[in-house]
């Protein structure tokens, strides 16, 4: 896939979620049908694969290198393949940007590390090493809600002179340091919260890795291109249309949800595996109320 170096992603990729089989294995053929129909039904111009909304914290390597595998054989040649490979292990995450590497992926997802909490120092030599560890372009996933570290706008400046660090998945809700680095730097930044798309647009970030894309990928795109093409009404028209959806899918964990979504429209991509459960009927509830109100 040629890249645009403003947007190297494109401006729309879903999140995959990863699907099983009725025994909890890896389900590929029902993967392959899953990225076809993000890919050739709802337009994303690219998929994040083995992020946590893929359930990778319970997915073993070989799992993450099958999935890959497949997904870049089915639609590789006409959409973005970005593979997740952050954890709190600076060697374990090397080893899977070089498994994704082999497997085909077009670029790397990388978390800061969770939980152990590292100084920014800590983070910049992990960053870098991780990003040295192949040629593909990486982006940084800034989510300090679920990691517990924030990546300052000071790291965020000295990483972006990395020349394989080419943007950033938002998560961290300070627009305010988003766009310091985006007024400083050359970094793609992608929202990271799927309603974070248009305030996102307006400091000049470039597209969205989205949850609820699962379901509305092509009326997110129009939102950004009625935004690039100056039609803010428009644009803003399509945010408030979507904000059921795009905060909804959230009102327990997404995969649950997206999961039981793609269930509702004869999708079966199976059950999340533990510590995640399914979705009650409580729940179901809430997601179609909030898809007909997004008109979905």
């Amino acid at each position: 896939m040629p890249a645009d170096p403003q947007r190297p992603f494109g401006r729309v990729l879903t999140a995959m979620v990863t699907p099983f089989g009725s025994a909890g294995e890896l389900d590929l053929a029902t993967a392959v049908r899953l990225a076809e129909y993000l890919v050739d039904t709802q337009g994303n111009d690219g998929l994040v694969l083995n992020g946590t909304g893929g359930e990778a914290p319970t997915t073993s390597d070989a799992e993450k290198a099958d999935l890959v595998n497949a997904v870049v054989d089915a639609v590789g040649d006409r959409a973005h393949i970005v593979a997740g490979v952050g954890t709190f292990d600076t060697v374990h995450s090397v080893h899977l940007a070089e498994q994704a590497a082999k497997a085909g992926a077009h670029g790397l997802l990388l978390v800061t590390p969770y939980y152990s909490r590292p100084p920014q120092s800590g983070l910049v030599q992990h960053f870098r090493v991780v990003a040295d560890a192949t040629d593909l372009p990486v982006l940084l996933y800034d989510i300090p809600g679920r990691t517990g570290t924030a990546i300052t706008t000071e790291t965020m400046l000295t990483l972006a002179a990395h020349e394989q660090i080419v943007g950033v998945k938002d998560a961290k809700g300070d627009f305010t340091a988003s766009g310091q680095v985006l007024a400083e730097t050359d970094l793609a930044y992608y929202a990271g919260d799927d309603s974070a798309t248009l305030p996102l647009l307006s400091l000049g970030g470039v597209g969205v890795i989205g949850t609820s894309t699962h379901f509305c990928a092509a009326p997110t795109k129009a939102l950004i291109q009625a935004f690039e093409q100056g039609d803010v009404a428009e644009a803003r028209r399509l945010h408030r249309l979507l904000l059921p959806i795009y905060t909804g899918i959230f009102r327990t964990q997404g995969t649950i949800l997206v999961k039981a979504g793609l269930r509702l429209r004869g999708l079966d991509v199976g059950s999340v595996r533990l510590p995640l459960v399914d979705a009650t009927d409580h729940e179901i509830s809430h997601l179609r109320a909030d898809l007909a109100a997004a008109g979905l």
